[in-house]
């Protein structure tokens, strides 16, 4: 009888302690039995309410595809979800669940008005990303932008170097490319272009260089497809501008020349401007005297004109 009683109490939900400091943990063969059932509660797979999963942690698709989705759910309809999904308590509401990964399928299970299949698993905010990093990098149709969009999210979040390596499964040289891409592209062109399946690392990198020279890409990023509006943008920032017509000719340069003939400087008259150059072995430090006292020969000028 003692032993249902030990069974009983493992299997019940314990009630709130009261006392001061941390739990203390069972030892021996009690202890064993709790995590064996600990673990078989984290691996079991139960039914929830699709209503009842809010979104959670970092935006991992820069865009969704009707048909896709509307494929997923038939899918579903005719197979049944053979994956489940992972979820996470809602840390502000009792009875509510934070999506890790797995929205497609929970909207497709919302659709069809059926339960969804999930795993639980208690998951702080830092564990989150990381669940939901590692799932997004085994997926084969998350494109490089998305990752790089990602990356940025987790650096916004205030999360170190090396948990977005971890959650990207990326070495520190790759996270550094994904978040210079971030870096230099604002996120009102990577939106307006989209995931882009097609265009890689590189091609990422080569645009973000022309953005930073001084390209606008934004208005350019017109296109049925995620693809067409990044080569919408690339083309119009590599296009060459039409051919300026040639600039007039102007006069030549005006050489003044020292008491005794040599060249002193060499003064050119634009439209607005004129450039004075002056050779210094000739001046002797007169450059120095000249650009302090220039406001005062202009105002000496100015007052000895006859029209003063």
């Amino acid at each position: 009888m003692a032993r249902k009683d030990v069974l009983i109490g493992l299997l019940a939900t314990p009630a709130p302690s009261t006392a001061a400091g941390p739990p203390r943990a069972q030892k021996g063969a009690i202890g064993a039995v709790s995590r064996s059932i600990a673990d078989l509660k984290a691996r079991a797979v139960i039914e929830l309410d699709p209503d009842l999963i809010e979104a959670g942690g970092l935006q991992d698709r820069l865009e969704s595809d009707p048909v896709d989705d509307s494929a997923l759910a038939r899918s579903i309809g005719e197979y049944g979800q053979q994956v489940p999904v992972l979820v996470r308590p809602h840390p502000d509401q009792d009875g509510r669940y934070q999506i890790v990964y797995g929205r497609r399928r929970v909207l497709a299970m919302r659709a069809l008005g059926q339960p969804v299949k999930a795993l639980v698993r208690d998951l702080d905010d830092r564990a989150l990303v990381l669940a939901q990093g590692q799932e997004n990098t085994a997926r084969r149709d998350l494109s490089f932008i998305e990752k790089v969009n990602f990356a940025r999210q987790l650096q916004d979040a205030g999360y170190d170097r090396k948990v977005i390596c971890d959650a990207l499964s990326v070495d520190k040289t790759l996270a550094s490319r994904m978040l210079s891409v971030a870096g230099r592209l604002p996120s009102a062109l990577i939106e307006a272009i989209g995931a882009a399946p097609s265009v890689g690392r590189d091609r990422w990198l080569a645009l973000a260089d022309l953005i930073e020279a001084g390209g606008d890409g934004v208005a350019a990023a017109v296109g049925e497809s995620s693809d067409a509006r990044f080569q919408a943008v690339w083309h119009h920032l590599t296009a060459k501008p039409a051919r300026a017509a040639p600039p007039l000719p102007r006069e030549a340069p005006r050489v003044v020349l020292a008491e005794g003939g040599a060249p002193l400087a060499e003064a050119s008259l634009g439209a607005t401007t004129m450039t004075l150059k002056l050779r210094l072995a000739q001046t002797a430090g007169f450059e120095d005297w000249l650009l302090d006292n220039l406001p005062a020969l202009l105002r000496d000028w100015q007052n000895g004109k006859p029209d003063a």
